[in-house]
């Protein structure tokens, strides 16, 4: 009798667990608007990194004739990291299959960007604090190569920042988005790295990063 009161038990609590689990999922029908977005998200980002090598070579006559070395140094390590994100994208196998919880995962926060809300779950917020992270250690490396020049373009003259497009992977949020907090946190990586100041980040691990509460200004990630 207790062996019997104790099976029931444990199958009431799997059948809760299940019940838990459908209800922590959007609809079939979400999940496949989701997975044609992603689609076409993919898409258009591979078209996009097949036009990059022109507008590389087109950089690279540019800073050579303003005789930048610093900045024609960092150009090329720069290209060779974009070239190692390509081969990472064009070796990945497609991840809509159910194995990536992104496609079914319901939305976790909302957010504000340019006058409009948006909402997206945790592995979109994941991919927003990248940009932002990755920005940041771009920016701080291009206002330290600046520096080193003698130049005064500013941020909004350096390729990594007109590009924005490193650390993304064509998953999860679209290239303008991705682009627009890498942007965020590039021209405050800049400042720091051209003033060789510590104001929006501080060093980890050999990198600069951006800090915490200034990344968590930037995104304003609010919890659904």
């Amino acid at each position: 009798m207790q062996d019997r009161a104790r099976r029931d038990r444990e199958e009431l609590e799997r059948q809760r667990e299940a019940d838990r689990r459908r209800q922590d999922r959007i609809s079939q029908e979400q999940q496949r608007r989701r997975i044609e977005e992603q689609q076409r998200r993919l898409a258009d980002y591979r078209r996009y990194l097949d036009e990059q090598r022109r507008r590389d070579q087109a950089e690279q006559a540019a800073l050579e004739r303003h005789h930048r070395i610093a900045q024609i140094r960092l150009q090329r390590e720069y290209e060779e990291r974009m070239r190692e994100q390509q081969r990472r994208i064009q070796e990945e196998r497609e991840r809509w299959q159910d194995d990536d919880p992104y496609f079914y995962t319901p939305p976790s926060y909302r957010y504000e960007r340019s006058g409009r809300y948006y909402e997206t779950n945790e592995y979109g917020a994941r991919a927003l604090k990248r940009a932002v992270q990755y920005g940041y250690q771009e920016g701080y490396r291009a206002g330290q190569a600046d520096r080193e020049d003698g130049w005064r373009g500013g941020y909004r003259d350096a390729y990594a920042y007109r590009d924005a497009d490193y650390g993304y992977d064509g998953y999860y949020v679209d290239s303008d988005e991705y682009a627009h907090y890498f942007r965020e946190g590039f021209r405050r990586g800049y400042g720091d790295g051209f003033d060789s100041q510590e104001q929006y980040g501080a060093p980890v691990d050999g990198k600069y990063a951006i800090l915490a509460e200034v990344l968590s200004s930037i995104l304003n990630l609010q919890p659904r």
